[in-house]
């Protein structure tokens, strides 16, 4: 046991010291009550369907459930009838009994099927010999998916005749949710043990590199079981488990580096473990706490989206910052303080002068505009392909080309010219006597160019002609009437929101409300849209006056503003290089789609830009450190920069790599997060902060260190070294 100097544990800290040992005992009970609750975690977590709250296609979804007891079908059938062809009588008879068989079903409220809908051509392939089932399995999201995915398993193969293969949206994101689990299942094995052994060649010490792993877990265990606790009065994505997984191992090893690292430079410098531990946490874990407000501050924001997909990584990001500062703060001095010499580092007598990044902020500070603008160029030419970004809808190839329903959506793609199951719903409470005008109507929407096919009361109607005559009525209900519009597949993969535009421009009967899965997936972009320059805005306010607080400085900020979009340039021009524009995609093995959905790059823009934010703090902070006490501003940098560029840069290839592992996963978004993020943070760690940096803050001077007079006395705190 060390023998702790007391005197010197004043403060928080100092009771940490002094009660190491219950503190520790206490954190490891903790710990194995988070690791059972969030155990289940993944079992409760899921992917909401894709809809914006209180728009007008939410409405429309209300509407068709409430007045028509119909809304958009969720699971599809493909029914292959072979050399036969869909026409022929004994696969006739085949469908019809299948059809009966499936609407019998607990959970199904309503099928429908070329056979069954006379015939409809939107229903049936090119070649005439598949055609479509549509089923409606309303209910709780996780209980209709579970229902849908029991369903498909139980209806795919072979049916006397018939060939079947299940899909359609919630199969899609069923598959997807499934898949999302095994990757982080996955990763999980694959990233601790390389974490582990990463750690035990930075400290050379087993005790260290396991106490850091285990902040990391405390950290992940706890974002994960509060998941499990906000899922249990609201959605959360299954996505957000695997950003709990990697950035709770991310920031519970960065913040522990820091700590420690600072810990051994005490005991280097002849301090006492006691003293050591305190000093540590006043100076260390000061940066540590003003960077997981950084972090937490961007992630934060996300909470401001109305939509639960993006509001799942807001809960995650800040449970995990919670959880990793509680770990480095409190539990770490704890176990630093029972350790005590014997987590002390190899004992080094190079002078700071002769380190690498020392030299390197040398060179570029004597150059600073050679070299920080040519450099400035590279970054500028690798984020170039950024201004080509496209937005686009998500579908199918989300999913790897093995996935079940990821073959059945491209077997309807490549074999029917429309899809029914993206069909747009014109929905109308009250058609006020109009209906004599409704086949106008219909005539004037199968019209419009993009439009394969319009389902009404009035019949079915393909380019301005009648093809079905009226059947049985399934479009209205208590005074109101619905349509259905089919858009071609070429549609689909194009500007839909041109083709919902044109449809609202034809002069309608009565009022209408347009919703169906192409509408749905548009008000969730404007929803999203709408909310990015509030977002943006709060993230970098708030930013701004997080490291205004932890550095003094006024111009500081604003540069680690202008860094932080250079790093974000850099990782949106990777991801358009490769997702949308399919450089690497065989190597990668996904299928590029020529569009990105729009949540995932502003999801990665809010983490990149407070891990972004969060390398500034410890290399600045340091830089400060060094500046209060010299009054030197180029050896500041330079001497601020070799103590924490390492620290940072190990911390950048731990983070980088536990993102790759996604990057061999199954679900495309989670592949873009884990490549573009990992090429976002080591570059961010070495290019950004170890050339930009000291070329900017050499240019500005004591610039840097200027604030305005009244705020200098609120910040006299803070020149004093700590």
């Amino acid at each position: 046991m060390p023998q702790l100097d007391i005197a010197a544990g004043t403060g928080f800290a100092g009771w940490v010291v002094r009660r190491r040992i219950l503190v520790v005992a206490l954190a490891g009970a903790l710990t194995v009550a988070l690791l059972v609750a969030a155990a289940g975690a993944l079992g409760v977590l899921s992917l909401s369907r894709i809809a914006a709250p209180g728009s007008e296609s939410d409405h429309a979804r209300q509407v068709l459930a409430d007045q028509f007891r119909t809304g958009p079908p969720n699971l599809v059938l493909l029914v292959d009838a072979g050399g036969a062809g869909v026409d022929d009588p004994a696969v006739r008879r085949a469908a019809a009994d299948l059809d009966r068989r499936l609407a019998a079903e607990p959970g199904v409220a309503e099928t429908g099927s070329y056979w069954s809908r006379g015939d409809s051509p939107a229903l049936r392939s090119k070649d005439g010999s598949k055609a479509l089932i549509l089923l409606r399995v309303p209910g709780e999201v996780n209980e209709s998916r579970a229902r849908v995915g029991e369903l498909a398993a139980q209806y795919a193969g072979a049916t006397g005749p018939l060939t079947v293969r299940t899909g359609g949206q919630d199969e899609v994101f069923r598959e997807i949710g499934a898949q999302a689990r095994t990757d982080f299942v996955r990763a999980e094995v694959i990233v601790l043990p390389m974490v582990l052994v990463l750690l035990m060649l930075i400290y050379r010490r087993v005790a260290l590199a396991l106490i850091t792993l285990g902040v990391g877990v405390f950290a992940t265990a706890g974002a994960l079981a509060g998941l499990r606790a906000i899922a249990a009065v609201t959605e959360v994505s299954t996505f957000a488990a695997n950003l709990a997984l990697v950035m709770g191992l991310a920031l519970g090893v960065d913040y522990c580096l820091f700590v420690i690292a600072r810990y051994r430079e005490e005991l280097a410098a002849g301090n006492d473990v006691g003293g050591a531990v305190v000093t540590a946490v006043r100076t260390a874990g000061r940066t540590v706490f003003f960077s997981g407000l950084t972090v937490a501050t961007s992630l934060l924001a996300l909470l401001l989206f109305p939509l639960s997909f993006l509001r799942s990584f807001g809960y995650a990001g800040i449970l995990v910052v919670g959880s990793a500062l509680v770990g480095s703060l409190i539990v770490l001095p704890a176990a630093l303080a029972l350790l005590g010499h014997r987590a002390a580092g190899p004992i080094r007598s190079r002078p700071v002068e002769q380190g690498g990044w020392f030299r390197i902020a040398q060179a570029v500070m004597r150059r600073p505009l050679l070299i920080g603008g040519a450099v400035l160029a590279l970054v500028l030419l690798l984020a170039s392909p950024a201004l080509g970004l496209r937005f686009g809808l998500p579908d199918a190839r989300i999913l790897p080309a093995e996935a079940s329903s990821r073959i059945t959506a491209d077997e309807i793609r490549n074999s029917f010219g429309q899809e029914e199951s993206d069909a747009l719903y014109l929905v109308a409470r009250q058609s006020g006597g109009a209906e004599d005008r409704l086949p106008q109507y219909a005539v004037r929407l199968s019209q419009v160019d993009g439009v394969a096919q319009v389902d009404s009361a009035a019949g079915v109607y393909v380019d301005g002609r009648q093809v079905i005559l009226p059947g049985p009525d399934r479009f209205t209900a208590e005074g109101g009437t619905y349509l259905t519009v089919t858009p071609t597949q070429a549609v689909l993969e194009g500007d839909v929101g041109a083709l919902v535009d044109q449809v609202r421009a034809v002069p309608a009967p009565y009022d209408v409300i347009i919703g169906g899965s192409p509408a749905e997936m548009l008000d969730w972009r404007s929803a999203l849209t709408e909310r990015i320059p509030l977002v943006l805005g709060v993230i970098l306010l708030l930013s701004f006056a997080v490291l205004h607080l932890a550095t003094g400085s006024v111009l500081l900020p604003l540069k680690a503003t202008l860094l932080n979009l250079l790093s974000l340039g850099v990782m949106f021009g990777v991801i358009v290089w490769v997702f949308q524009q399919g450089n690497l995609s065989g190597l990668l093995g996904f299928t590029p789609t020529g569009v990105l959905e729009a949540s995932m790059p502003l999801l990665m823009f809010c983490i990149v830009y407070g891990l972004s934010m969060d390398y500034e703090v410890f290399i600045v902070s340091r830089i400060r450190e060094e500046y209060l006490r010299t009054g030197d501003n180029a050896l500041a940098v330079a001497t601020g920069l070799q103590r924490t560029a390492p620290l940072v840069s190990t911390s950048a290839v731990v983070l980088a790599l536990s993102f790759a592992v996604y990057a061999t996963g199954g679900v495309v978004y989670l592949k873009m997060i884990g490549v573009g993020m990992a090429v976002a943070v080591l570059v961010d760690a070495t290019v950004i902060r170890g050339i930009l940096l000291p070329a900017f803050m050499r240019l500005a001077g004591r610039a840097n260190w200027w604030v305005p007079a009244f705020g200098a006395a609120r910040l006299r705190w803070s020149r004093q070294p700590r």
